[in-house]
């Protein structure tokens, strides 16, 4: 089994706070489509000639805004997964913008087999938007998801932002009773980050806004959880909730180091044990190798320390921890070391050989990962 995500790099416009590698360049869309379909084909073939063979349990199309590809370049891309890559995956998805969403192209998706579609909501807050560069609307998230609805699209989540430059619990509280009241099956949620090299970076250097206070992010975080899960949401991993039966499968792939293709320029793949590649960030040397016979990408080999900074940077973010069954004797006596003293303070619990985080350690889950990983 693995996951296939295929990389839309295109935006509109872009967003303050967004480190992924996109691009405005939309007369290239065509191209790149084209490029994307080629891609497959060479790496099918690689694979064949090595007598390797996937069965793709997930397709996830990932941005930048896949949504801003038209509905015949959509189905183009279709026909050669379904050509390259025979679908029996029960759970495709495609991330897209509120304001893109038409009931035309909410029934291309659903007719397309889309099952799933992530959207961008992150506030509804019509300032805070507006702060973020955001295209949509607040009721235009409302008016998408009913039209999805319409289509037959029956598993539906949302991002959203907290951590906003001087919002206040209350502002936060109403964003989620927003949220809520969308009845979405899967709902994101991340605090704002100020990443190096972005428009949001900058304007902090310049010191034309304050990050929020620590104390004020994690009173957010934790009412979210209270608020998500009385509302009947299963909190999953640190940062998404979903109703029964509905957890992201192909995120979920990545968590438990499934094996995963990835397509299009900066599309990272994972053999599942011990070889990664990633092809280049540049659109033009990405479209231009691809046209050419010969893709641009790196690779690596892992050694066990690096497999086991993955494992531990990955497993502990979720519900069910670490399985320490999974590790080496060497590896699982040291994270058991380094563990002791979060376990003691009540940050990580440890029962049946699984280590996983308690709900205070939710909120400093990042300082206990780094401490507990291979120097």
């Amino acid at each position: 089994m693995a996951g296939l995500y295929i990389h839309i790099p295109f935006c509109r416009s872009r967003c303050i706070y967004c480190g992924f590698y996109s691009t405005t360049g939309l007369a290239l869309r065509q191209r790149y489509v084209d490029a994307v379909c080629r891609e497959m084909k060479l790496r099918s073939e690689w694979r064949a000639a090595k007598g390797e063979r996937l069965q793709i349990e997930t397709v996830y199309l990932g941005g930048g805004t896949p949504s801003q590809l038209t509905t015949d370049q959509l189905r183009q891309l279709f026909i050669y997964i379904n050509k390259v890559y025979p679908l029996t995956s029960q759970e495709i998805t495609i991330e897209v913008n509120p304001d893109d969403m038409t009931a035309e192209y909410a029934t291309t998706l659903q007719q397309l087999g889309i099952n799933r579609v992530s959207m961008g909501a992150q506030t509804f807050d019509e300032d805070r938007l507006h702060f973020l560069n955001r295209r949509h609307t607040a009721a235009q998230v409302s008016e998408a998801v009913s039209l999805l609805r319409q289509a037959g699209i029956r598993n539906i989540s949302i991002d959203l932002m907290y951590g906003f430059p001087g919002e206040t619990l209350s502002d936060w509280d109403a964003d989620i009773t927003r949220a809520l009241a969308l009845d979405v099956e899967h709902i994101s949620c991340y605090c704002l980050m100020y990443e190096e090299g972005t428009p949001l970076y900058r304007l902090l250097q310049q010191g034309k806004v304050a990050e929020t206070d620590e104390e004020q992010e994690r009173l957010m975080y934790y009412h979210l959880i209270e608020r998500l899960e009385a509302a009947g949401y299963e909190h999953y991993e640190i940062s998404n909730f979903a109703r029964p039966g509905f957890r992201s499968r192909h995120n979920s792939s990545y968590w438990d180091l499934t094996p995963y293709i990835g397509l299009g320029a900066a599309a990272h793949s994972f053999d599942g044990n011990s070889r990664r590649r990633w092809n280049v960030s540049d659109i033009s040397l990405y479209i231009e190798g691809i046209e050419g016979g010969q893709p641009c990408f790196e690779q690596e080999l892992l050694d066990d320390d690096t497999r086991y900074n993955d494992t531990m940077t990955v497993a502990l973010r979720t519900r069910n921890g670490l399985d320490l069954n999974t590790l080496s004797e060497h590896n699982r006596n040291y994270c058991l070391s380094e563990a002791r003293h979060y376990i003691s303070d009540g940050l990580l619990n440890l029962q049946n050989n699984h280590l996983s985080l308690t709900k205070p350690g939710l909120f400093v889950s990042d300082m206990i990962i780094s401490d507990l990983m291979l120097i």
